[in-house]
């Protein structure tokens, strides 16, 4: 019996021409609530008045426009899952936030080499499969190739060993300690705020995939 091959997995940014993909995989619904992945992107009083159709509109603009929104997994060609990859002053509810939000040299006006990873959607049937850690070490080096310095993520690190997919859209603390982030600081026991230095990556090429890591146990996704 012929050994069956592993799936194959590509992760690209957003584009125009991409963005069938990406209404398949978020369906619907807009993932979540019709979210369409603006929720980070507005205030609670904007979200609440362009749910659904709105905000899939607003995103469809950033994406015309070329503005860096997120990268795209497909596996064996299937759309399978999503991360959110942008300038951190893109994000203007992290920014406001009082857990979440930076305190440090970084929060300067204009730090636009500042980037963050604020959220994750992954289909159903590729979760708990390392698909979020792939799209992390993707975005993370498509941060890098346009600039940016460091990368944020504002994971949750549960009390419990298991944790609900649906409370996961930030992405768990363990993958991206996998993916080489470190805690800069925690204001909330479950939400540390968790930073990758890039430096020393600009120039490097971006992988397809992003795999240049052995996944611990302990890392889901």
């Amino acid at each position: 019996m012929a050994a069956r091959s592993a799936p194959k997995v590509v992760c690209r940014p957003l584009t125009p021409a991409r963005w069938d993909d990406f209404v398949k995989l978020f369906g619907p619904r807009g993932a979540c609530a019709g979210c369409w992945c603006m929720w980070p992107r507005q205030t609670g009083a904007e979200f609440a008045r362009r749910r659904g159709s709105g905000n899939r509109r607003l995103m469809r603009g950033l994406v015309a426009k070329g503005e860096p929104v997120g990268i795209l997994a497909c596996v064996d060609g299937e759309p399978a899952g999503w991360c959110a990859i942008a300038p951190r002053g893109k994000y203007p509810r992290i920014l406001r936030s009082r857990v979440l939000g930076p305190r440090d040299a970084s929060a300067a006006a204009g730090a636009a080499d500042a980037w963050a990873a604020p959220c994750f959607f992954i289909a159903r049937r590729h979760r708990g499969r390392g698909l979020t850690r792939k799209l992390l070490e993707a975005a993370v080096e498509y941060a890098a190739k346009r600039g940016a310095t460091l990368v944020e993520g504002y994971p949750i690190e549960p009390r419990k060993d298991r944790i609900p997919d649906v409370w996961l859209w930030h992405g768990h603390a363990a993958v991206f300690r996998a993916a080489g982030f470190r805690e800069v600081e925690r204001r909330s026991p479950t939400r540390p705020i968790m930073r990758r230095e890039l430096e020393k990556m600009r120039g490097r090429p971006a992988s397809a995939a992003g795999t240049s890591r052995r996944k611990p146990r302990s890392a889901r996704g």
